[in-house]
């Protein structure tokens, strides 16, 4: 199938011209070994016969599999080369990967939990991790980068098509690394544009929680998860594990916000310390509307 960005050819080439010579040699030293086995059978040599070197025999299996590496060297590099540099009019979207979930920020401030970008328009991804490894993987682009706790990776695409298509996390992550899947859909500029405006005016607590991340580990409806749920949880009293030792805590305003910023703090007790901070991931204003919601989750 033809992938979907301006580089992709270059991967296919790369790709079958590997795949070609890989069953080109497969074939001939099948072959070879046949005839060897069938020419050179007991019955036929009961005295087998001592073979000198064979100076151009030795040349030649050295020069052409050298000449052969050089070029599958060649087609792998005038793709890399491509994909490593980034246009200079690209537009940048920040990616945060996260156990399990996907955030895109654009150059406004907005985010969303699939990547929308416009049909041909260079794009430039600056990729982010805020707690393990994972690896931003969308075959169709023909497109695999990691994105590493501490450390900015990127990478670039351009579509060549309208369309959505499948984003996948190449990495195992943990429990629901099968789970962290997402799209990129793109959209002709003019309705890009568009969304891009209405999605700047979407801060609903739905959102926030498809958005963050939140909805990969918490309920709203009282389902166990990863996390604990939402549902009935303000006002709760909650048995914790504070520094080693067990307590009960209430579970107002700021225990939430407390733990939103640092999760690790209280981890409550019958659940696992996996979710990250969040403190340079979700604003003030942002906590409080999740606040809000929770509290209407009865």
């Amino acid at each position: 199938m033809n992938g979907a960005s301006t580089y992709s050819g270059l991967v296919d080439n790369a790709f079958w011209f590997i795949l070609g010579s890989s069953l080109i040699m497969l074939v001939g030293i099948t072959l070879t070994l046949i005839y060897f086995l069938v020419k050179y059978r007991r019955s036929k040599n009961p005295n087998p016969a001592q073979i000198e070197d064979n100076r151009k025999l030795e040349l030649l299996w050295t020069v052409l599999p050298t000449i052969l590496v050089m070029v599958m060297f060649y087609y792998g590099w005038a793709g890399f080369k491509v994909m490593r540099d980034t246009p200079d009019d690209a537009m940048e979207i920040i990616v945060n990967a996260r156990m399990w979930s996907w955030s895109f920020q654009y150059p406004d401030g907005s985010q969303s939990a699939e990547l929308y970008v416009p049909t041909g328009q260079p794009i430039s991804l600056k990729l982010r991790s805020a707690d393990v490894i994972h690896s931003f993987f969308v075959p169709e682009f023909r497109l695999k980068e990691d994105c590493m706790p501490g450390r900015e990776n990127h990478a670039w695409f351009e579509t060549t098509r309208d369309g959505t298509f499948d984003i996948f996390c190449a990495e195992y992550c943990g429990d629901l690394h099968s789970q962290m899947l997402s799209k990129v859909v793109s959209l002709p500029p003019a309705e890009f544009d568009r969304w891009l405006v209405d999605n700047a005016s979407n801060i609903s607590p739905e959102f926030l929680l498809q958005v963050k991340g939140c909805n990969a580990c918490h309920s709203v409806d009282g389902r166990k998860g990863i996390g604990p749920t939402y549902k009935g949880l303000f006002g709760k009293t909650e048995t914790v594990v504070t520094d080693g030792e067990v307590r009960q805590v209430v579970v107002d305003e700021a225990y939430i916000r407390h733990s939103i910023l640092e999760p690790q703090a209280d981890i409550v007790q019958g659940f696992d310390p996996v979710m990250p901070p969040m403190k340079d991931q979700i604003s003030p204003e942002e906590i409080d509307i999740l606040i809000e919601y929770i509290k209407l989750l009865k």
